[in-house]
């Protein structure tokens, strides 16, 4: 066996690594490459090793090839190697030739999979193959929800088994001239040995074909905040719990949402949740062209602007694609096009010492370089910087028109002013009605940190209709259920009603600021409904003050997974209302002590 570790990603690269043709194809064998296989075996193991007789047919089969799956790596057209994985399903794993299951010092369950006949023909022999080999397995057993892997192994090479994970239970058995050794492997444990082989595995994912039903590697899941759920309970069955928790890793509104939101849910409810919505959600696609002051073919719907990124990023974008986003910003764009997509992204890198404002002079210039996809975050999280619409429309003017400008605006209402906007005018610093009107750039609008609807997903696209017809296409009829349609519908007719409490976060914000400040927190001006902070040194770093105020109750978010550049220290937190602010500093004086012991 070799290496079964999964692969960090690579690092993020300016201009994409150089294509070139693939040197190995790796697949699921079909009944044609099965016999090739079973010949293969004959050769190796009766003929060249003695392990078994030499037959007339010229192959070898067992009783276990009725269920295992075999996985081939091609090179120049024949194969090179292959290795066997026998699924829980299987009447018999090969260990039960050797070895009584009661006595084994394991479950059989279906989460095990046992991995065997690793092999690689001659002039292939060495570390690469059997490692590209033995990962493949280890993705296969991965992806179909296995957690354990069984397995005999060569005792003379015993360390390297043990480099990646995977640990001899004392017992052992021979077959010919070898010895082998009963191994068993968690999943986990085999993750967190990757390192070792991370950069041979990153050679082998450039130069390979991967023909199987699954990414070469697994997609991470992004982390949004949201840890508060874990005190309430995801299966809901203690809602009042919520009560005694302050949820400030998220930025969720502080308010609630408009009155005619509320009383329409409230008197419609039964029939709203047992009701199919409108299946293209032409009435709030209406509200909101009317509101915005753009044709409704302007406008695409969505289930919240993590359901627009995976849909539109997927479409538009390939692992050869170019992208230049902030450095730092909301996570979700890293995510998707680094770890989802596999793109080449470049950052356009925000400095502290300027409070982490967007350098125009610099974006103009990267946008010169011919990228694919700019994602511009406006206000920016998490930092709640500002680039004034005129500005950033003059910058955007020079863009190759073939380069997509992404423009995320979900926090632009809480611009000063903005949220006072004449209905149909279009709004004072939104670039919906530019977008509209131009070739290139697209504006995502979340409704729910505004609008207080994070729990209805409603968002949309606003962009030239040419820009929406193909995402069209592949928009599936009721992307938005019908409570959240009614409910984006009332809060966009109530626009003063918003207009308010947006005003009032802006002073409860400058409130929460000055208490941070007193505290010796590093608070940075911002226009949205949070603030981004960096602790005082000497004192707890970020990790140790959310991990503190957890304990109390309260949940903040360490800032450091949305851009290495803002370091240990920074804390993102929302802005609450003013009793809600003041209990979050009162647990802050406690928790940032450096004799804390919360």
């Amino acid at each position: 066996m070799n290496n079964p570790a999964a692969l960090s990603r690579r690092p993020a690269q300016i201009f994409p690594f150089p294509q070139t043709e693939a040197t190995y194809v790796l697949g699921l064998a079909d009944a044609e490459d099965r016999e090739e296989v079973f010949r293969l075996r004959h050769e190796i193991y009766a003929r060249e090793l003695g392990q078994h007789a030499v037959n007339a047919a010229g192959a070898l089969r067992d009783a276990l090839d009725v269920g295992n799956i075999y996985l081939t790596v091609r090179c120049g057209g024949a194969i090179a190697g292959f290795i066997s994985v026998t699924p829980p399903r299987a009447p018999a794993f090969s260990v039960d030739k050797y070895f009584a299951r009661p006595a084994l010092p394991f479950a059989f369950d279906d989460k095990l999979y046992e991995v065997r006949l690793l092999t690689v023909l001659q002039p292939h022999r060495g570390r690469e193959l059997a490692t590209l080999l033995m990962y493949a397995a280890f993705r296969w057993v991965e992806a179909h929800g296995g957690t354990r892997i069984v397995g005999l192994g060569r005792r003379e090479v015993m360390d390297l088994y043990r480099r990646v994970g995977l640990e001899p239970v004392g017992l052992s058995t021979r077959s010919g001239a070898v010895t082998y050794d009963l191994l068993l492997g968690a999943l986990e444990r085999l993750r967190r040995c990757a390192a070792e082989f991370s950069p041979l595995l990153a050679r082998l994912e450039a130069r390979t074909a991967w023909k199987l039903p699954f990414p070469f590697r697994q997609p991470a899941a992004c982390f949004h905040g949201g840890a508060f759920f874990a005190a309430i309970g995801d299966r809901f069955d203690a809602l009042e719990r919520r009560r005694d928790i302050i949820n400030a890793d998220v930025l969720d509104a502080w308010f609630p949402p408009a009155p005619g939101v509320t009383a329409t849910l409230a008197e419609h409810l039964p029939w709203l949740l047992r009701t199919s919505p409108p299946t293209d959600c032409a009435g709030l696609i209406a509200t909101i062209a009317t509101a915005r002051g753009v044709a409704p073919e302007s406008i695409l719907p969505g289930a919240g602007s993590s359901d627009l990124i995976f849909r539109a990023f997927r479409h538009w974008l390939t692992a050869d694609s170019r992208v230049l986003i902030l450095d730092p910003t909301y996570g979700e764009y890293a995510h998707v096009l680094e770890k989802v997509i596999g793109c080449a992204v470049d950052r356009l890198p925000l400095d502290r010492a300027r409070d982490y404002e967007v350098d125009l002079t610099g974006l103009q210039a990267a946008l010169a370089l011919d990228y694919d996809l700019v994602a511009l975050v406006n206000p920016n999280s998490p930092t709640g910087r500002h680039v004034p619409r005129e500005k950033l429309e003059a910058v955007l003017r020079t863009a190759p028109w073939h380069t997509r400008i992404w423009v995320d605006e979900t926090y632009v209402e809480y611009v000063p002013g903005e949220a006072l906007a004449k209905p149909g005018a279009g709004a004072d610093q939104s670039l919906e009605r530019f977008a509209a009107a131009s070739e290139n750039v697209i504006v995502a609008k979340s409704m729910s940190k505004v609008y207080a609807l994070s729990g209805a997903r409603a968002a949309y696209l606003c962009a030239g209709p040419h820009q929406l017809e193909a995402l069209r296409a592949i928009t599936p009829p009721w992307v938005i259920g019908l409570p959240a349609q009614v409910a984006a519908v009332r809060a966009l007719q109530d626009p003063a009603y918003y207009a308010a409490r947006h005003q009032e976060t802006a002073a409860l914000r400058e409130q929460l600021a000055t208490g941070l400040r007193a505290l010796g927190w590093d608070v940075l001006p911002g226009i949205a409904n949070f603030l981004l902070c960096h602790l005082p040194e000497p004192g707890p770093d970020a990790d140790t003050v959310v991990r503190r105020a957890r304990a109390e109750g309260l949940f903040l978010r360490d800032a450091v997974r949305m851009g290495a550049r803002l370091g240990p220290r920074a804390i993102r937190l929302a802005v609450k209302d003013a009793a809600t602010n003041e209990q979050m500093l009162q647990i802050l004086r406690v928790v940032c002590a450096p004799e804390s012991r919360a």
